[in-house]
């Protein structure tokens, strides 16, 4: 059994940073690639950023390009999402989701395993 575990969240003002993590076990890390999507209330899940199995490619929603990065370590089985210049409209339940391939996808429907999600809320 997959498990996936997020940590990191939290509040903090407008403009500040915050650091996602995932913590995987129950399958090869290394081999898949890993998603990170968002919930905020009262909208639909959205896909925010995704990592190939390596960590050579990465793919991001324009809506967090150039704020927020994604890396991991295959070594300790952990996907991070780095957020920096954090907006109020960053507000949501973030969570990490896994998939069987090694390719990234910013499908939600292409992610097997998901996380309990970790709260990041944003002040203005």
């Amino acid at each position: 059994q997959v498990q996936l575990v997020e940590s990191g969240g939290g509040l903090v003002q407008a403009g500040g940073s915050l650091r996602l993590s995932c913590a995987a076990s129950g399958r090869t890390f290394s081999d898949v690639a890993m998603g990170w999507f968002r919930q905020a209330p009262g909208k639909e899940r959205e896909f925010v950023a995704t990592i190939s199995w390596s960590g050579g490619s990465t793919y991001y929603a324009d809506s967090v390009k150039g704020r927020f990065t994604i890396s991991r370590d295959n070594v300790k089985n952990t996907v991070y999402l780095q957020m920096n210049s954090l907006k109020p409209e960053d507000t949501a339940v973030y969570y990490c989701a896994s998939r069987s391939r090694q390719s990234y996808s910013d499908y939600e429907g292409s992610y097997d395993y998901w996380g309990q999600g970790t709260q990041v809320t944003v002040s203005s």
